[in-house]
């Protein structure tokens, strides 16, 4: 039997049972050849043999989802649907209307109806430090399909049948974070509780939602958070997150020190990034930071925050901090009258600078590696005439997009074709007409075709996919060499860098010519 919707689609088969005619026919004539019998026996007849046929169809088989597309439900549905989720949300312990599973078409919506839902409830987890704790229901079944350490916990050879659960080092929006993704197949992440969130998943041995919050984390990454995150990264064991921490502060390394999540790290990060040979930061800003961190850590001991206890605890890690190298006035007017260091220390340092035989010292003397620059140049030649290229407060820009991250340090400007000469000039850069990084500064261009760099103060991180706008405004030597045969598309090392006009450009300068020929960055 075929069953159909009035449209002929949807075809079920049902298995049916078909009893044979002749089947019949044949076994009435063997009855009435046999010897006299009562008539009550003679009118019935024997028992028949019966086949038992299935109609099967091509047609592939469907899932809820596929035969229910969502639709807007009627008034009433939706009222009704909207309860339910504001009763997960509140943990409301209503009893719920008959038949509401069919307020749901499919196994998923109804499943995402059990999450932080009292009905049917088999555990409850009392999640959060004492003081702050939360009671939320559970299901059993669902967790252990969620996670290996459900299955565990509740069906495991060492199971516990425990109606209560303590979860104390969990916070509650991060259990429920991780409850939702178990339950409703949703990611639900927030940048206050992505850490505790990826802390859950990673206990529960939940990868999926793992993975999500570490793409969340290195997305949202900017030289604020990455002394933090780096911390972080290395207690959960993610690798590739720590290496997006560390091109973040080796480019950004002064933003990075002098933000308040430095003093957030543990003492082994803090090591770690005082090792590090390509830190792209003056070390008086080392030297500063380690101090900060240090006052920090003496309120976090419960010490008295003194230049002897500052000195304790950081302990060997001060002499990780490279003062030697510092430039002479950096040392005279600070590391040398913080209190720090000791008198010996003082005294062998200025030696160190001024006398020919230099004295032994337990701080590390070589300079940092720190950052090469790469520059991507976007011209292929260069020119110059009687009456180009002109400056008079006009704007001369071009817009650029990467296709990995890279950390924009400043430009490479065209100076004067008529002799040296002296250039003020403003840089900027924006993102979607937001200003992202500007300096103000000077250069002195020799009168040859070379490109001359101008620096933001700190390096401004680009993110990939994106168009960035690069524009310079020029006072000085009026006629200054230009660029020709401009390119679309540059490769710089694995970086690969494209270029289109701008609507900023009000001085000739665009993707075929004219200024700015040189984006200089780090990768």
């Amino acid at each position: 039997i075929l069953m159909v919707d009035e449209k002929g689609k949807n075809m079920k088969c049902l298995t049916f049972f078909l009893m044979l005619p002749e089947t019949v026919k044949n076994r009435s004539k063997k009855s009435s050849k046999k010897g006299n019998s009562s008539s009550s026996s003679s009118s019935k007849l024997p028992p028949v043999c019966y086949e038992i046929i299935t109609l099967k169809t091509k047609k592939k088989k469907k899932m809820a989802a596929d035969i229910f597309p969502r639709k807007k439900p009627a008034n009433t549905n939706t009222t009704a649907v909207q309860q339910y989720h504001q009763q997960n949300l509140n943990n409301n312990n209503t009893i719920p209307a008959p038949n509401w599973q069919g307020l749901y078409p499919t196994i998923r919506e109804r499943n995402a109806v059990m999450f932080n839902n009292d009905l049917m409830a088999d555990v409850h987890f009392v999640v959060g430090p004492p003081g702050g704790t939360q009671r939320l229901p559970g299901h059993k079944y669902v967790l252990a399909v969620g996670s290996s350490v459900f299955h565990a916990m509740f069906y495991g050879e060492l199971a516990e049948d425990k109606d209560e659960i303590r979860i104390p080092d969990v916070e509650p929006a991060a259990f429920l974070a991780m409850l939702k993704y178990i339950y409703c197949d949703e990611i639900d992440l927030a940048a206050d509780t992505v850490l505790a969130t990826l802390y859950a998943a990673k206990k529960y041995i939940v990868p999926h939602l793992a993975r999500a919050c570490v793409n969340f984390l290195e997305t949202s990454l900017s030289a604020k958070n990455a002394c933090v995150l780096l911390s972080q990264s290395c207690l959960f064991e993610e690798p590739d997150l720590t290496q997006r921490c560390w091109e973040v502060i080796d480019a950004q390394a002064e933003l990075a020190l002098k933000s308040e999540g430095f003093c957030d790290i543990d003492f082994q990060t803090l090591e770690s990034i005082l090792r590090r040979e390509t830190l792209n930061a003056k070390e008086i800003v080392v030297f500063e930071a380690a101090l900060n961190w240090a006052e920090v850590e003496c309120q976090r001991q419960e010490l008295t925050v003194t230049i002897e206890n500052k000195r304790k605890v950081l302990g060997k890690a001060l002499y990780l901090i490279r003062i030697p190298t510092m430039a002479l006035d950096d040392f005279a007017n600070g590391a040398a009258q913080s209190g720090i260091l000791t008198l010996n220390e003082t005294n062998d340092i200025f030696l160190w600078y001024t006398a020919a035989k230099k004295p032994e010292l337990q701080f590390v003397s070589k300079p940092r590696k720190g950052l090469v620059p790469q520059r991507c140049h976007r011209f292929q030649s260069c020119a110059y005439r009687s009456n180009q290229w002109r400056y008079r407060g006009r704007c001369d820009s071009i817009q650029f997009a990467v296709d990995k991250r890279v950390f924009i340090a400043g430009f490479g400007l065209y100076g004067s074709s008529c002799g040296s000469a002296e250039y003020s000039a403003k840089i900027e850069l924006k993102r979607q007409g937001v200003i992202l990084g500007q300096n103000l500064s000077k250069y002195f261009s020799d009168g040859s075709s070379n490109t001359f760099p101008v620096w933001f103060e700190y390096p401004v991180q680009i993110e990939p996919d994106t168009f960035y706008t690069a524009s310079v405004i020029l006072d000085g030597n009026e006629l200054s060499y230009f660029g020709q045969e401009g390119m679309t598309e540059v490769q710089c090392g694995k970086v690969t860098v494209q270029f289109q006009c701008s609507s900023d450009s009000t001085n000739g300068t665009g993707v075929q010519g004219g200024q700015i020929p040189e984006l200089i960055f780090y990768a």
